[in-house]
């Protein structure tokens, strides 16, 4: 079972000793494979609970084990992962496991990819979107819940178009991909990676598992990085676009990449839903993926208009009295929150939770002005409160109880919402943190927001 793809690699599995590390949504699909293959699967998993899941592992464990797969978020200090790569034993990411299957059950498949801080899987089913309308057969797949191992096995697409974690790139090294885009880069999961720089480092990985790479120039961290690659860059852009770009003029994104003649118009900003900047830019990459395997810009205009974006994700959830909710649960990023803040003119912004060791001075400085109050719940609520008041020492700022969980922290949300909301606000969920202090994830986070609106103001 060693590095390189071999014809029997599938058949090698029977019997084989293996190590699966985690046991959760990549987890599970990846052990119904090696199962289904024969192989003799050991879970590892130190949060999920079950009968054939062990939470850390003895010598004996490893002997005899020649490959182990890593769900995303093991960190490679982890001690049970160091215990493994001290036994010789070969690590590989779900993804490059279903890279070599693919290579022997479906050689002829292609790969594209995408990876950024925010906006990723709103871009890949954008991404899907344009394909199928171009009578392309693709699947999107990864980390937006349907893994690529499934994708492989079940779907028989031509064409899979992947959303990448920076967690997945830190483990993936054998997978190819004809061409991948990065969308953004800001301050996430630090706490995991150690550092910005290695986060950064994380993303820019993709590119060297590619043949093209696309990237964001409105992106202050990409535009610097793309000079320093050694692929060919196109790249994409809220500006009038140069050749070898995809850009805007007047209200039409233009292709100038990949065109015979000059130029190209792909799609019209009326055609992405919200058409604010940040979704035009998860637009834009899309539509630079689908050129690059040879979409049609009428599909792709007509991908644009079909698509609809995902629950939690800038969702109009309630309007009563005169007063809009809204849910951007998945805003779990200062990033993705500044996103959500300045989609909207003004509002009173509900926000907090796990900041996950990430800063907020940025949020607040490009979001002043644009927060009428501000809600702060969970356990970094300070940090967040310190950041806006260096910025708006007048902020109207109401701090809840951090003990509370699920239906009660929102219920005290909106009792001050009661207080203090009047006809023609907007109430937005974008809490710019992770959610699992409270909540068990940000979908629930995000439906318990709706619930309690619902409860609190009626239908």
């Amino acid at each position: 079972m060693g590095g390189c793809v071999s014809q029997s690699f599938i058949d090698s599995l029977s019997g084989a000793r293996c190590i699966l590390f985690g046991a959760g949504v990549t987890g599970a699909p990846t052990l119904k494979f090696l199962k289904s293959r024969g192989a003799i699967v050991i879970s590892v998993d130190e949060k999920v609970i079950g009968p054939e899941i062990k939470s850390e592992l003895k010598a004996e464990d490893l002997v005899g084990v020649k490959l182990a797969v890593v769900s995303p978020g093991w960190r490679v200090d982890h001690p049970l992962i160091q215990m493994a790569l001290g036994a010789g034993i070969e690590l590989i990411s779900e993804i490059d496991l279903a890279w070599r299957v693919k290579e022997q059950i479906a050689p002829n498949q292609r790969w594209i990819a995408l990876t950024g801080t925010n906006g990723k899987t709103t871009a890949i089913q954008m991404l899907e979107s344009m394909l199928i309308q171009s009578g392309i057969k693709a699947k999107a797949c990864g980390n937006l819940g349907y893994t690529a191992i499934e994708a492989v096995v079940e779907s028989e697409s031509d064409i899979l178009a992947l959303e990448l974690s920076s967690f997945q790139l830190e483990w993936s090294k054998l997978a190819h991909f004809e061409s991948v885009a990065i969308l953004n880069v800001a301050q996430d999961h630090i706490d995991w990676h150690g550092s910005f720089e290695n986060y950064l480092a994380a993303k820019l990985k993709i590119a060297d598992l590619a043949d093209l790479v696309i990237l964001n120039r409105d992106d202050q961290y990409l535009a610097e990085s793309g000079k320093k690659l050694s692929k060919k860059v196109i790249w994409i852009s809220l500006q009038v676009p140069g050749k070898n770009e995809i850009g805007l003029v007047e209200n039409i994104i233009v292709d100038r990449a990949f065109v015979d003649g000059d130029a190209e118009a792909l799609f019209e900003l009326g055609d992405v839903t919200p058409s604010v900047g940040h979704n035009v830019s998860n637009a834009m990459a899309a539509a630079a993926l689908a050129r690059s395997i040879g979409a049609s810009p009428s599909a792709i205009a007509q991908g644009l208009r079909s698509f609809k974006l995902d629950h939690h994700r800038l969702e109009v959830v309630l309007t009563s009295d005169g007063i809009t909710f809204i849910d951007d649960s998945k805003a779990t990023n200062p990033h993705a929150a500044i996103a959500a803040i300045q989609s909207q003119l003004e509002s009173i912004w509900i926000a907090g939770g796990l900041a996950k060791g990430a800063a907020m001075d940025e949020l607040a400085r490009r979001s002043k002005g644009r927060i009428k109050a501000a809600i702060l719940i969970g356990s970094d609520a300070t940090t967040i409160q310190s950041a806006l008041l260096k910025e708006s020492p007048n902020l109207a700022i109401y701090m809840t109880d951090s003990n509370l969980t699920g239906i009660d922290v929102m219920a005290q949300v909106m009792g001050i919402v009661k207080n203090i909301a009047v006809s023609g606000d907007v109430v937005l969920l974008a809490p710019a943190c992770a959610s699992m202090d409270q909540f068990k994830n940000y979908a629930d986070r995000g439906d318990i927001f709706t619930q309690a609106a619902k409860e609190a103001f009626g239908e």
